[in-house]
């Protein structure tokens, strides 16, 4: 038995992260055994670089290395087993991140990138994304209200425009696997548009 692996994207600010815990009770209370993790980050190695790269000033490249090479262990440890249990994997951000941020955004080569998501992931792919699309100015005003930037966060909305371009790329390169969200909505109105991803997919 194979589980489920689900991860949602979008620009910083856009909501995903207050949506999946909602996507989490939704699958549980349809008998699903949820694994709730985040990227960079979701095991104790990996959150310790995600301090790095969140904080640490350093070029896309190391970047791009350490985001993989905490996402390797991330994959043994946790996400990988976990789907071998038949379990629901959610994942706040994954690989579709990588190549928007130090991609798109960062200048970081694509091909490099993506010969390291083959290494990393050897064909693992997502089951589902769900992008959170929304225009870089409101994702600005809404990380103003609530917290202080990390130094991705307190990037120019130049660098979101690009960000966003990156997801788009990946959306139109994979549109079966990933479903676009308009996040502009209310937060009721952003629920529905995911329960009819789901419930498109059986979910």
């Amino acid at each position: 038995m194979t589980g489920r692996f689900i991860t949602f994207e979008g620009i910083d600010g856009a909501g995903k992260t207050t949506h999946i815990a909602a996507v989490a009770q939704r699958l549980r209370d349809a008998g699903a055994t949820v694994v709730l993790t985040r990227e960079p980050g979701g095991t104790p190695l990996a959150e310790r670089v995600r301090e790095l790269l969140l904080h640490e000033a350093m070029d896309t490249l190391t970047e791009s290395l350490l985001v993989f090479a905490a996402r390797r262990d991330h994959l043994r440890t946790v996400i990988a087993p976990a789907l071998a249990h038949g379990d629901t994997v959610l994942c706040d951000r994954f690989t579709d991140a990588t190549f928007a941020y130090q991609g798109h955004a960062g200048g970081a080569d694509l091909q490099t990138l993506a010969q390291l998501e083959a290494w990393v992931q050897a064909g693992l792919q997502p089951d589902l994304t769900v992008w959170f699309d929304l225009d870089p100015l409101i994702a600005a005003e809404r990380r103003a209200q609530a917290r202080t930037a990390d130094r991705f966060e307190a990037q120019d909305v130049a660098y979101f425009e690009r960000v966003r371009a990156g997801y788009r790329a990946r959306f139109e390169a994979a549109p079966q696997r990933i479903a676009r969200i308009d996040s502009s909505q209310d937060r009721a109105a952003v629920s529905k548009q995911i329960e009819e991803v789901l419930e498109a997919r059986g979910w």
